[in-house]
């Protein structure tokens, strides 16, 4: 009993009162923090996903609602049982909000933690809009999918560093930025070029989520792409005349989807979303979902290598602060290190190594560089990733790990198409193309600069990047 005292705080229940615009006009405190918590204001639009969701449903059918429901406001799982009433139009024509036998969590479980990880792997693989976020919303890497998502990309790739929202319509959502992450994970947007209905996940990464070093976003769509928009179909017709672009402008968008749907099914299964399943069969569909995820790898890999073999392929050139990539690079990251038990070091100082480079790509580079050294690095272990300025007008940004290292003989064929040499892991999932170091280092030379491997000190492999200096 003392255990169970010491992990919830029980609280008889909690009221709140809507508009017709689903503001939260007044609410007692404990719904009242958790609005705050959520990003919200008092008043102001329902901040928590979960009751907004209840409350619009009443209003629109007109009809009382009793449901449990659960949300985390940052530190702890709150649950309880909402009851939402709506009112006439003489009374206001909002709702009442009433949630009794209000728990709040000291900390979420491992269940509730596995969950909430096999959801987003659900997301992740349905995603055909896919980006990485700093921690004001602006667009660091934007990628896309879907052949009516090609304009969204090429309009976030014309205007660098800008705020994602201004590039999609939200739906029911009357807030304008800055806008607090959970008011907009769950939400529904629109953008142009594309006729269908899509659905936003702010994923938060790093370990606090209250203020998060960056975001994961993904937009879902509702429904499949059915035919494809003009400008899809005049990609094909030169992929027709460019045999060189085939994986990337025209495979890739065909099998996306599908594989997709493999990988989200068969997550559902193994997570036993969708109904009891014995263990073994919970294990099969766990298999295929890391066959899904390996193709999927495989094809954002060959799409990379048709680009950057491409006759004439060049990079743009902008200052790029090196430490600001590693501190980015290492956020995007640091959530599968620490399912790993790695630690990720940085140690560069802001302004002190900058280079001429292309920000997304010197991002795509420390990103494959990082990702490897987690992948191949002893639990307990740390990967250094260092920045630094030379006196020879070169900029450069190392990345350490404390594995099994790279051979002498194997220093330079670690970067041929296709190998592996040196890099092998018993992760089993950890195993990749072959292709990500094959990029890296073209993606160094375009931008005039190298990347080579050595020993690290103490044992371990030592990648550096060398790019040319502001």
């Amino acid at each position: 009993m003392m255990d169970t005292m010491d992990r919830h705080e029980n609280l008889l229940g909690a009221c709140g009162l809507t508009d017709t615009h689903d503001r939260l006009l007044s609410a007692d405190e404990p719904l009242a923090d958790l609005q705050t918590r959520c990003g919200g204001d008092l008043p102001g639009t329902l901040a928590i996903p979960e009751l907004l969701s209840l409350v619009q449903q009443a209003r629109r059918m007109g009809l009382k609602l009793a449901r449990n429901f659960s949300a985390f406001d940052g530190d702890a799982l709150v649950s309880g049982f909402a009851r939402i009433h709506p009112l006439s139009q003489a009374d206001g024509g909002g709702c009442e909000v009433l949630v009794e036998n209000w728990q709040r969590s000291a900390q979420t479980t491992p269940g509730d933690r596995e969950l909430a990880e096999q959801i987003d792997a659900i997301d992740r693989a349905t995603a055909e809009v896919t980006a990485r976020l700093d921690a004001i919303q602006r667009v660091q890497v934007l990628s896309v999918i879907a052949a009516d998502a090609m304009g969204l990309q090429a309009a976030a790739i014309a205007q660098p560093g800008i705020v994602w929202t201004d590039l999609v319509d939200l739906s029911a959502v009357s807030h304008h930025q800055p806008l607090h992450w959970r008011l907009l994970d769950g939400a529904a947007c629109r953008f142009p070029g594309s006729d269908r209905h899509w659905r936003i996940r702010l994923i938060p990464l790093g370990a606090d989520v209250i203020n998060p070093v960056g975001f994961e976003l993904l937009l879902i769509a509702d429904e499949p792409l059915v035919c494809a928009p003009a400008a899809a179909q005049e990609a094909v017709a030169e992929t027709e005349a460019s045999p060189t672009r085939l994986v990337g402008t025209a495979l890739t968008p065909v099998l996306r989807q599908p594989i997709a749907r493999i990988i989200a099914n068969a997550e559902t299964m193994r997570a036993r979303l969708a109904g009891p399943l014995r263990e073994e069969y919970s294990d099969y569909a766990g298999t295929i979902a890391s066959a899904g995820q390996h193709l999927s790898a495989m094809l954002d890999d060959l799409a990379d290598l048709e680009v950057v073999e491409t006759p004439g392929f060049s990079t743009a050139r902008e200052p790029v602060d090196l430490a600001d990539a590693a501190v980015r690079a290492a956020g995007i990251l640091g959530v599968r290190a620490q399912n790993r038990d790695i630690a990720l070091e940085v140690h560069a100082a802001r302004g002190e190594a900058v280079a001429m480079a292309e920000f997304r790509r010197v991002l795509q580079i420390l990103i494959n560089l990082i990702g490897n050294a987690i992948a191949y690095s002893p639990a307990g272990s740390v990967v250094r990733i260092t920045a630094a300025a030379r006196a020879d007008s070169r900029a450069l940004v190392c990345v350490a790990d404390e594995g099994p290292g790279v051979a002498a003989d194997q220093a330079e064929r670690i970067f041929d198409k296709f190998e592996r040499l040196g890099r092998d892991t018993d992760g089993g999932n950890d195993k990749g193309s072959g292709l990500g170091l094959f990029i890296s280092r073209r993606l160094a030379e375009a931008m005039a600069g190298s990347l080579t491997v050595e020993p690290a000190e103490g044992g371990g492999a030592l990648f550096r990047l060398e790019l040319p200096a502001e």
